[in-house]
């Protein structure tokens, strides 16, 4: 499943396995890329914690989320979050293949409200190109309605999820669903 040695279920003991259980509960099973960091338990809680607030954000919402991790994990070539993303875009959002396959060629076609396309691609040239983004990219999103947070939120996202495609690439993570 993965390079390092991750925690079975039936082996876990103590935050591993109250995550463990966290998890069967909230997706019916123990994902691959969470297995692979139960070797670091405060990592596995921490990147819980975070999924956990995105999933609750109070501005920015879960179809933009979702092609966030997406369109960024396509370009870190992150096989692992790009079939769960593209999942969930069908799953959650009824979307086709062959609209996500447009969709990952041509973010701004994204079926998103103009405001949440902006923000997309404000992330994708963050994630892309840091020092590319200057006052009038933040300007731009304050004038959609953005609040600072969440422009911090949403680049923040963008950020963790190139860190995590990463961790997935580097320990070979295999795909579970």
């Amino acid at each position: 499943m993965t390079r390092l040695a991750e925690v079975a279920p039936d082996q876990a003991t103590g935050k591993v396995a109250e995550l463990y259980d966290t998890f069967q509960k909230t997706f019916g099973m123990i994902p691959n890329a969470f297995r692979a960091m139960s070797i670091s338990p405060d990592a596995l809680e921490q990147h819980w914690r975070s999924i956990h607030y995105y999933q609750h954000h109070p501005s920015l919402s879960a179809k933009l989320l979702t092609f966030i991790r997406l369109l960024v994990s396509q370009r870190m070539n992150c096989d692992y979050c790009i079939n769960l993303n593209t999942a969930i875009l069908m799953r959650e959002f009824g979307l086709t293949p062959k609209q996500i396959a447009t969709f990952r060629e041509e973010p701004a076609t994204t079926p998103l409200t103009v405001r949440e396309r902006d923000m997309l691609l404000f992330v994708l040239k963050g994630t892309r190109d840091p020092l590319s983004v200057n006052a009038a990219d933040i300007e731009h999103l304050r004038d959609l309605g953005y609040h600072d947070k969440d422009i911090f939120d949403a680049l923040n996202l963008g950020a963790r999820q190139v860190g995590f495609d990463i961790l997935l690439m580097a320990f070979q993570v295999e795909n579970d669903f």
